[in-house]
């Protein structure tokens, strides 16, 4: 049989039946649709996430109060563990691949301007905090280098509590009051927005010693530490556990670097776009079935041509080649239809949800249209095996 044979009987036939080609074709189109915009949300969703993540850099290691793991039995009083200290944070700046020390506290507090008053995060920093999370002072200047253990009242305000309580007027040298306690104001951030559900524009910022006191703790929730690019971070783990542990007298606080958290992170959005995809899979499967039931009845309607074509000297393996024709067609022309439908229909979802990430990698489009075409072929090849296994001379018999 030659090709330009082969091909007109297999459109030919695809062509007599166009209603059933047509719901073929929407059964393997609305699976792949399926898949692709489920795919995309959660790629969308991974790339957002980890944006989030690595927008402050990626040689950043946080240092908490605490060890993580546990092991042994307890040991009473004497298994109590020191607090994350200032001097900690100190200390750890004397290492000489360190660039810059960032000891943080955390706590929401009422702020109040003049007659105006909001309650917002207070973010307890030290002066490196710009440089180490790659954020911007729009006006003035964050927080000044200071007696660590008694610096002064200083506040910087983050853009939108800025706007909330002064408004259009420069807040620059104005004084607030922080829980009770009086501050100057010398800067205002620039615009961050909101990061993993914390506004980090309605904060305001002051020095970690006097948020220690205003929240009455007497540890540090966190200590970031950022070294320098091309160093091994073994190396700069390995130097702060030593550190602190010379310094505690054991290791009784957590380091993670931020590889650490991409990984884990990572791991699990990867099981989510797995799970989002293998739900669209269910429409893939519909359609599968769809296929082997169109082509058994195609087969049991078209006996007689098989007949037919076997006295004409069609060999089993060029029937077979022809029905595994028309499912892998089928499946293609749903394949490349569902594709469109399904990356119109996420383009379209993020035009009237910004907020939704949405992103189609080009290897999920030639994955889903290899997987049509796979599913076509697959679902073929019982009715096509069956067509090829007819007798010639039974199959001119049938009506």
């Amino acid at each position: 049989m030659r090709p330009r044979d082969f091909l007109k009987l297999t459109m030919g036939s695809l062509g007599a039946h166009r209603l059933r080609s047509f719901l073929t074709v929407l059964g393997i189109a609305v699976g792949i649709a399926a898949v692709i915009l489920l795919t995309s949300i959660g790629e969308g969703i991974h790339r957002f996430v980890l944006h989030e993540f690595t927008q402050f850099g990626t040689t950043l290691v946080a240092v908490n109060p605490g060890k993580a793991t546990t092991a042994g039995t307890s040991v009473g009083v004497f298994g109590t563990e020191r607090p994350l200290s200032l001097g900690d944070a100190e200390a750890l700046k004397r290492l000489p691949w360190v660039q810059a020390v960032v000891p943080f506290v955390q706590g929401n507090a009422e702020v109040k301007a003049g007659k105006l008053r909001r309650r917002t995060f207070v973010y307890g920093s030290g002066p490196a905090m710009p440089e180490a999370f790659s954020m911007k002072v729009r006006s003035g200047r964050f927080l000044p280098v200071d007696d660590p253990v008694a610096p002064r009242a200083f506040a910087v305000l983050g853009s939108k509590l800025r706007r909330e309580l002064f408004g259009d007027g420069n807040p620059l040298g104005q004084r607030l009051t922080i829980a009770g306690e009086r501050y100057r104001v010398i800067g205002v951030m620039e615009p961050k927005g909101t990061v993993l559900g914390f506004d980090l524009d309605d904060t305001v910022y002051i020095p970690a010693a006097r948020a220690l006191g205003m929240f009455n703790r007497d540890s540090l929730f966190e200590i970031d530490v950022m070294y320098r690019e091309g160093v091994p971070v073994e190396k700069v783990v390995q130097g702060i556990k030593s550190t602190l542990t010379a310094r505690h007298g054991k290791e009784d606080f957590t380091v993670t670097t931020q590889q650490q958290m991409l990984d884990v992170l990572g791991s699990v959005l990867n099981v989510l776009t797995f799970a989002v995809a293998a739900i669209g899979g269910i429409s893939l499967l519909v359609g599968a079935i769809g296929i082997v039931t169109i082509m058994s009845i195609a087969v049991n309607e078209r006996i007689h041509e098989i007949g037919l074509l076997r006295a004409l000297g069609a060999t089993r393996g060029q029937v077979l080649s022809l029905f595994l024709g028309e499912a892998t067609v089928l499946a293609a022309i749903g394949g490349i239809s569902g594709l469109g439908l399904g990356v119109g229909t996420a383009w379209l979802l993020h035009a009237v949800i910004p907020a939704l990430p949405v992103h189609t990698p080009m290897l999920f489009v030639v994955l889903a249209e290899l997987l049509a075409m796979g599913i076509g072929l697959v679902s073929g090849i019982l009715p096509a095996r069956h067509a090829a296994a007819l007798d010639p001379i039974e199959a001119l018999r049938t009506e």
